[in-house]
C-alpha cells in the first residue's frame, strides 16, 4: 500500500485568509485539499458555494477532494468537474440511484466517492463497492467541524476493509471527523488510506508542522 494520504479540511481554514491557507497546504506534506460542501438541507450548516470553490481552485496545486453533503448531488456533478474535482464524494443517504450517480461522476473523469454517516452500515455498499473509488467513513455526524471522534468507526473500518478484500477492489478508505495525532496511527493500522483533518490542523499554532507530524506518525 502506498503511504496514507493527509487531506486537510478547508472548512476549518481562516476564510478571511483562504488563499494563505490553501497555499500553506500546497507547500506542506499534505496530499489533497478536502472541501466540504454543505447546503443547509442535508446537513444543518451551510459552508461555501461555487465562487469560493473556484477561488480555491485558482490557488490549489494539489488535488481537490470534494465532499458533497447536499441533497440531489446529481444536479451538480458536471459543475464540480468543471471546478477541478479529483475526487467527488456523494452521501449514500442522499442518492436514490447510487449506481447511476457513480457512473455519472466517472463519466466526467473524476474518482467516485461515497460517504457513509455514522449510523449507516457498510454492508449497504456490497452491491456497488466495485464501482466506488473511495469510501468516506464519517467518524463524526456531518455538518459541523470540531466534533469528537466516534469510536465505533474502528468496527466500521474493519468491516469495510473485509468487504473490499472480499470483492477484490482497490477502493480507498477515507476517515473524516475528529482525526488527531491520538488516533491517526490506529486508523491507518485498521486500514485507512486517507485521513481528513480540519480543526486539528488549522487551529494548531503551526499547521504546517502539524501536517508533517501527522504524516510522520502514519508512516511509522
Amino acid at each position: 500500500m502506498s503511504r496514507p494520504k493527509i487531506a486537510p479540511s478547508l472548512l476549518a481554514a481562516d476564510f478571511g485568509n483562504l488563499q494563505r491557507d490553501v497555499e500553506m497546504v500546497n507547500e506542506s506534506l499534505a496530499d489533497w485539499h478536502h472541501i466540504d460542501v454543505m447546503d443547509g438541507i442535508f446537513v444543518p450548516n451551510i459552508s461555501y458555494g461555487m465562487p469560493v470553490i473556484k477561488a480555491i481552485q485558482k490557488h490549489a496545486t494539489k488535488p481537490l477532494d470534494m465532499h458533497l453533503m447536499i441533497v440531489e448531488p446529481d444536479r451538480y456533478i458536471k459543475a464540480f468537474a468543471n471546478l477541478g474535482a479529483h475526487v467527488l464524494t456523494v452521501h449514500y443517504e442522499a442518492c436514490n440511484h447510487l449506481h447511476r450517480t457513480l457512473q455519472a461522476i466517472k463519466s466526467e473523469g473524476m474518482l467516485a466517492g461515497v460517504a457513509l454517516n455514522p449510523h449507516t452500515s457498510v454492508s449497504l455498499l456490497e452491491d456497488t463497492i466495485n464501482d466506488i473509488d473511495l469510501v468516506c467513513l464519517m467518524s463524526v455526524n456531518p455538518g459541523f467541524g470540531g466534533q469528537s471522534f466516534i469510536e465505533n468507526t474502528y468496527d466500521k473500518l474493519t468491516a469495510l476493509k473485509e468487504l473490499i478484500q472480499k470483492k477484490g477492489t482497490h477502493t480507498l478508505i477515507e476517515i473524516d471527523g475528529g482525526v488527531t495525532d491520538a488516533n491517526a496511527k490506529k486508523l491507518v493500522d485498521y486500514g485507512a488510506d486517507v485521513l481528513v483533518a480540519g480543526s486539528f490542523v488549522f487551529k494548531a499554532q503551526d499547521p504546517t508542522a502539524t501536517i508533517a507530524h501527522l504524516a510522520s506518525i502514519t508512516n511509522s
